[in-house]
C-alpha cells in the first residue's frame, strides 16, 4: 500500500495567519518583487497575437534555446537546446523526473531536512525515499560518505537548500557527481534558487557531469511564481521518455507563461533582485541571531533556519504561539523532515525591509 502524503504544514499556518489582522508573513517562500519588465512585455505581445494554443510538450523551441544560452552565459556550459525540457513549474519537473528514473520500490536518497514535496512525489509513484540526516557539520550537504553502503537508484539534492539556505560547495558537488557516475546512480540537482546566492558562486551539476538531471525554473530568482513555468535538462536518452509522460499528465506548460519567460533574462534587473534579497537576509539575520540561533551558513535562497530549542521542543506549537502572541507567521521545522526538526523554524525574508524590522521587533519583545 502506498503511503499517505504528508500535509504541507506551512499552508495550514498561512490559512490561520490570514484570519488574523496585521500579521507579518515570514512563512511562505514566494518572492514579492515584480518580474523583469520584459516578462510583461512578452506577455502582452503574446496576448496581442492570440497565442493561446498548445505548444509542443517539450516546450516552446525559442524558450528552450534561450535557456541553453543562459547556461552558456551564466555558467560557461554548452547545452544542446534539445536537452532542455519546459515544465509546469519545478513541481511537475520533479514528478516527471521521478517517473522516468525510478520503478516502484526503487530508492532515492534525500536530505533530512529538505523540501517536503520531494518525499511526497516519491510516495505518489511508489518510490522509497531514503532519508539522510544532515546538519551544520557538513553545512547541511549530503556528501559521498553519507551514501556509502546505501542501496539507492538516485540521490536528490538542492543547492541552495530549502529550508537552510546553504549552498553545495564546488568540491562536494564535484565529488557527488563522480560518486554517482562511478556507481550508475542518478543525480537530480534542484537549482531553483540559483541566482539568489550572496557569498560564493553557485555551480550547476552540469559543470561536473553531463548526465546530471538539473531542474530549475522561473518562480524564485526570476520572480514569476504564478506563471508556473520551469525546466529540466536531461541526458538525450531520457528526453523521449519525459515527453511521453508530459504529453499524458499536462500536455505542455502554460503557453502564455512560456512566451513571457523569454523576457526574463534581464541580468541587470536580476542583479537588483539579488541585492534586495541580500539586504533583507543581512537585516533579518543580524536582527534575530542572538535570540534565535541560525544553524548553517545561509548563503543563498531566502530562508533562515533558526534554532528554537531554548524556548520549545515543539516547532508547530511554537509557531502557533508566535502567530497569536507576536503576530509573526513562521514555518515549523517539522515540515522538512524528522531530523531534530521539532527544534527549528524557517523564516522567509520575502517581505519589505520595513516589515522585516517590524517582525524583528515583535519577535524580540515576545521571546524576551
Amino acid at each position: 500500500m502506498r503511503k499517505e502524503l504528508s500535509p504541507f504544514i506551512v499552508m495550514d499556518i498561512l490559512k490561520l495567519a490570514q484570519e488574523i489582522p496585521d500579521v507579518v508573513h515570514l512563512e511562505i517562500g514566494e518572492p514579492d518583487l515584480e518580474p523583469p519588465p520584459g516578462v510583461i512585455e512578452r506577455l502582452n505581445w503574446a496576448v496581442s497575437k492570440g497565442l493561446f494554443n498548445y505548444t509542443p510538450s517539450l516546450g516552446l523551441w525559442e524558450l528552450r534555446e534561450r535557456i541553453a544560452k543562459h547556461y552558456r552565459d551564466y555558467y560557461g556550459v554548452d547545452i544542446d537546446p534539445n536537452r532542455v525540457v519546459i515544465t509546469t513549474g519545478t513541481s511537475s519537473a520533479f514528478l516527471v523526473a521521478y517517473s522516468i528514473l525510478f520503478d516502484i520500490g526503487e530508492r532515492v536518497a534525500l536530505a533530512d531536512p529538505s523540501y517536503p514535496c520531494y518525499k511526497n512525489f516519491a510516495h505518489l509513484l511508489g518510490v522509497e525515499p531514503v532519508f539522510i540526516n544532515v546538519d551544520e557539520s557538513t553545512n547541511y550537504q549530503i556528501t559521498p560518505e553519507h551514501l556509502e553502503g546505501l542501496d539507492i537508484k538516485g540521490v536528490h539534492i538542492s543547492s541552495p537548500s530549502n529550508p537552510t539556505g546553504t549552498l553545495y560547495d564546488e568540491e562536494n558537488l564535484k565529488a557527488l557527481c563522480e560518486y554517482c557516475k562511478e556507481r550508475n546512480i542518478y543525480l537530480i540537482s534542484d537549482e531553483i534558487y540559483h541566482g539568489l546566492v550572496y557569498e560564493g558562486k553557485e555551480r550547476t551539476a552540469l559543470e561536473f557531469w553531463d548526465r546530471a538531471i538539473v531542474i530549475n525554473g522561473f518562480s524564485k530568482f526570476f520572480c514569476m511564481p504564478g506563471f508556473r513555468v520551469g525546466w529540466m535538462i536531461l541526458p538525450e536518452d531520457l528526453i523521449r521518455r519525459a515527453e511521453v509522460v508530459m504529453q499524458n499528465i499536462y500536455i505542455c506548460a502554460p503557453t502564455l507563461s512560456q512566451y513571457s519567460a523569454l523576457g526574463a533574462f534581464d541580468y541587470d534587473y536580476l542583479s537588483k533582485v539579488k541585492e534586495t534579497f541580500k539586504r533583507r537576509r543581512d537585516l533579518l539575520y543580524e536582527g534575530i541571531k542572538d535570540i534565535l540561533p541560525i544553524k548553517g551558513k545561509p548563503s543563498g535562497a531566502f530562508y533562515l533556519w533558526a534554532d528554537i530549542s531554548e524556548y520549545s521542543q515543539d516547532a508547530y506549537e511554537f509557531c502557533l504561539e508566535v502567530l497569536k502572541g507576536a503576530k509573526v507567521a513562521l514555518t515549523p521545522g517539522i515540515d522538512f523532515g524528522k531530523n531534530q526538526t521539532n527544534h527549528f523554524v524557517r523564516l522567509a525574508y520575502t517581505r519589505r525591509e520595513e516589515e522585516l524590522k517590524e517582525a524583528i521587533n515583535r519577535l524580540r519583545e515576545f521571546l524576551s
